[in-house]
This record gives C-alpha cells, sequence and structure tokens, in this order.
C-alpha cells in the first residue's frame, strides 16, 4: 500500500547532511543533524545539518565576500547566469518534483507544476536584470542635473517555508541576483532537499561562490532567525510564513533597521454570486480551496454562497470533492498527498469537530484516514458555516472547505474584510459593475475575479493588513532587493566657451 520512491534521473541532486556555503558542500561544525521525513509514509528520507549561529555566522561572510564583485556584474551577465541556472531547472524538473513530492508530500503532477512554476521565476528575472532602470529628473534648481540609479541593497537573508519546496526559494533568489545582491536562504526544516537540488543546478550553471548560501536547521531555527534579522551585515530580510513568526523577526530587525518583506497568513475569502457561471465557480473553488490539500497561503478558506445559488453549489461541489483520490504522491490516479505533520492534522480535525459541534453539517469527508497514514485526512465539504466557528477565523491550511451563506454584496464584502489578514480574494460573478465595486472593496493584495488560480511570476505576488508588505515576482519584484541612490551635478549653468 505505500507507494515506493521512484529513483532519480541524476542521483547525485539528492544532498543530505549537508548544507551550500560559499561554493561549498559543508555539514554543521557540530556535527548535529536532524532527520527528514516522507509525510507520506513518515519513513526518513536522510538528514540534514542542524545549522546555529555560528554556521550561520559562516554564510553571512560568506554572502559579504562575493557581494562586492557580484554587484559590479552588468545585468546582462547576472542574467546569463539566471538563464543559464532556468535552464538546468527545465533539464532536470523531473528529479526536482521528485523531490518536491519526497519531502513535502503533495501529489507528483502538482510538483511538476511546482516544478516548473518555480523554474519560471529564474527565466523572468534573467529578463529583468538588465532593465533596472534610474530616472532623469528635471531639478528645480538652475544648473544643476539630478539622475537617480538603482543598486543592489548588499546581502540579503532569505527565510522560506515548506509549502513550495522550490518555488518560494526560487521566487527570493531570483530578483536578489537580478539586483546584485548575495544571499543567505534558511531553508524549511520539513523540506531542505529540494532547496540544496537548487543550489547543486546553480553551482553548475557558474553561479559564483558565496552569492547563493544555503543552510538548514531544524531545532535551531529560532536561533539562526535571530542572528540573520541582527546581524549588521545582512541588509534585508525576505520571510514568508506565519504572521506571528513574521512578527517575531520584525522586532529582531529593528536592531539593525533593515528593509523587509514579508509574506505572511492569509484568510482567503472566495465569494460566489447568484449570477455567476456555476460550472466556473465550483472549478473555481476545487483549484483554490483544495491545492496542495489547502495548504497555500493563498487557498480559499472561507467560502460565501450567494442564497440563490447556495444549494446547487453545494451539491455541485461536494459531487466533484467526493471523486477527490487521496494517497501517496507518486501513485497513478492520486489527485490528493497527506498534510505536511501530525500537528497539521490535529488542527484541521479540531476545526472540523468545532464546526460540527457549533451547527455545521458535513456533506463529505470529515475523518482522518489512519488506513493510509498519520498524515492524511478527507477532503471536506461542511454547510452552514457560522461566523462563530474557529474555521471562520483562523487558517486551516488544509482540506476543508465551509459554506457560508448570504444575502446582499454589502454584508458579504463586509464578512470578507472582517479579518486582520489581507492577501488572496476571489469572487465569481457576471456583472461588470459589481465586479468593478467588488474587487476595489476588498482588502486584501490580490483578487482572483471568475478564476481561483492567481498565481504567475509576471503578477505581484504579496498582501495588506497583517499579511504583510512587499511584492514578489512581476516588475516589482527586484524593488524590493534595491536602493535609489541620487546624484546631483551642480555648477552646470556657466556660459559655453566661445
Amino acid at each position: 500500500m505505500h507507494h515506493t520512491v521512484p529513483k532519480l534521473n541524476d542521483p547525485s541532486l539528492l544532498k543530505t547532511n549537508v548544507a551550500y556555503v560559499n561554493g561549498e558542500w559543508v555539514q554543521a561544525k557540530s556535527g548535529k543533524t536532524f532527520e527528514v521525513t516522507d509525510p507520506s509514509t513518515g519513513k526518513t528520507i536522510g538528514v540534514a545539518p542542524e545549522m546555529d549561529a555560528e554556521d550561520t555566522k559562516l554564510a553571512i561572510d560568506a554572502a559579504a565576500a562575493a557581494f562586492p564583485e557580484f554587484r559590479k556584474k552588468t545585468g546582462r551577465e547576472r542574467s546569463k547566469l539566471l538563464r543559464r541556472w532556468y535552464d538546468l531547472c527545465v533539464e532536470n524538473s523531473e528529479d526536482i518534483a521528485r523531490l518536491i513530492t519526497w519531502e513535502n508530500g503533495k501529489p507528483f503532477a502538482d510538483a511538476k507544476g511546482e516544478a516548473t512554476y518555480a523554474a519560471n521565476f529564474f527565466e523572468w528575472f534573467s529578463e529583468e536584470a538588465p532593465r533596472l532602470y534610474g530616472d532623469t529628473i528635471p531639478a528645480s534648481v538652475p544648473g544643476n542635473r539630478v539622475v537617480t540609479i538603482k543598486e543592489p541593497i548588499g546581502v540579503c537573508a532569505l527565510i522560506t517555508p515548506w509549502n513550495f519546496p522550490a518555488a518560494m526559494i526560487t521566487r527570493k533568489i531570483g530578483p536578489a541576483l537580478a539586483a546584485g545582491c548575495t544571499v543567505v536562504a534558511k531553508s524549511p526544516g520539513e523540506t531542505p532537499f529540494t532547496a540544496l537540488a537548487l543550489a547543486e543546478l546553480a553551482h553548475r550553471a557558474g553561479v559564483p561562490k558565496g552569492v547563493i548560501n544555503i543552510i538548514s536547521a531544524l531545532k535551531n531555527t529560532p536561533e539562526v532567525g535571530e542572528l540573520l534579522t541582527t546581524s549588521p551585515v545582512v541588509k534585508k530580510v525576505s520571510f514568508t510564513g506565519s504572521t506571528p513568526v513574521g512578527k517575531l523577526l520584525m522586532k529582531q530587525s529593528s536592531s539593525t533597521l533593515k528593509k523587509l518583506s514579508f509574506e505572511l497568513g492569509g484568510n482567503a475569502p472566495f465569494i460566489v454570486f447568484d449570477d455567476a457561471d456555476l460550472d466556473t465557480a465550483v472549478a473555481g473553488a476545487i483549484a483554490s480551496k483544495f491545492r496542495s490539500s489547502g495548504q497555500t497561503c493563498v487557498c480559499a478558506n472561507r467560502l460565501y454562497i450567494q442564497s440563490g445559488i447556495y444549494d446547487k453549489f453545494a451539491e455541485s461541489f461536494a459531487a466533484k470533492v467526493k471523486e477527490f483520490k487521496v494517497g501517496g504522491g507518486y501513485t497513478d490516479g492520486v489527485t490528493h498527498g497527506p498534510l505536511i505533520h501530525d500537528r497539521a492534522i490535529s488542527k484541521v480535525d479540531a476545526h472540523v469537530r468545532d464546526a460540527e459541534k457549533k451547527g455545521g453539517k458535513v456533506l463529505v469527508g470529515g475523518q482522518k484516514m489512519p488506513e493510509l497514514g498519520d498524515n492524511f485526512y478527507q477532503p471536506t465539504v461542511i454547510s452552514g458555516m457560522t461566523t462563530d466557528m474557529d474555521l471562520a477565523s483562523e487558517e486551516t491550511f488544509g482540506p476543508v472547505a465551509g459554506l457560508f451563506k448570504f444575502e446582499t454584496e454589502e454584508e458579504v464584502v463586509r464578512l470578507a474584510n472582517n479579518t486582520e489578514v489581507g492577501l488572496a480574494g476571489y469572487f465569481f460573478s457576471k456583472d461588470i459593475q459589481r465586479v468593478t465595486r467588488v474587487a476595489e472593496a476588498l482588502e486584501v493584495g490580490m483578487v482572483g475575479v471568475n478564476t481561483g488560480l492567481i498565481s504567475d511570476p509576471a503578477a505581484p505576488f504579496g498582501g495588506v493588513k497583517e499579511s504583510g508588505f512587499g511584492r514578489e515576482g512581476s516588475k516589482y519584484g527586484v524593488g524590493d532587493y534595491q536602493v535609489t541612490k541620487m546624484i546631483t551635478y551642480g555648477g552646470n549653468e556657466q556660459p559655453l566657451q566661445k
């Protein structure tokens, strides 16, 4: 019943018991390691170095030493490096996908999609690198000339989560390198091997030593995070993860006044109006809610369905969810894999039990699946949701869709915005004026209109309120890794020589 892991085409992409610092594969100075397990089987995949502040400092020093030389490269040179890295990611995308499924659990088809998406950030930012323009500004003082140039901010610390082991890292390293920065990336404790495979490909692409450093830690994560945020050498921190951890990192970063970009928790509303196309709305809800079994920060979390379409939507949606096949990520036909660990299962189950206790009705699912393993949960649909249920205010991060009924546009916008976070929001309607009103009224950084999937390297990704600040991807993505330097040339009003 338990799946076997397919062999990698290139076994040298699996780097166990090492991290990548200053162009070399190194162990933790202490010799300590932690185990990385396959969430489908609970079996150990391998060990990774349990790095501490001392190891982290070496990585920061390597990035600092590489910076003066790397910043001097032209945009075109950096573009070619990123392009070579992109090409290698495409050539090896099947192996990257195998690693993602192995350590993250998502079905292989999803992992292949992520491997492509991850590589596309390198392609996108390789094309941005030569086009990092400044401005020429007309001065208000006669004889003065004002120009701006864009400079790389310096050494950047990048901290990423396990839910997209490849894409979260490429989305940060791509723009950092395009801008001319060097980086220290802390890989997720649950999924370090995908990050190291990317590092191996960067090495083959000829990225100079010290430009990219990838370190790992599990128990020592707080210690590593503290050094990255307080080191005066690090000029910027980019973090994707939970809002509480973001707040802690922000507090720590204030000691050295770092530039920050944070992509934190979401609680995405998904609204279906009576005039929506039912099939489009159901398909959008399936894609948004159940992608990666609900373990993405832009997943639909609260589904608001207008009363006129509510029963039809609930029936059609539940029927689709019944068709899902849950299992190990490499098994043919499996649509949804395990959750990342048993703590995730406990939270999801608690949300379902709480909703049931308060009057919600489970239409599909609602149970753990011990016959498959400790980390599996049935994809679940609950109708009759109310605002006093935990699911209404907390991010579930699991395969549970709660359906709320609403009557008016004004009411649903109020409900949708009634949260401290604001990352993504989705709604379905065919009325162009309503679309305009609602898109502008939602307090989120990203809106999906008549679609449940909004991620694209060309689109600026990020939130408002307690979902953070800064944008990743798109033409705006490099800006967070740059400083704007103004240069004023004075005394140009002398007459021309006769």
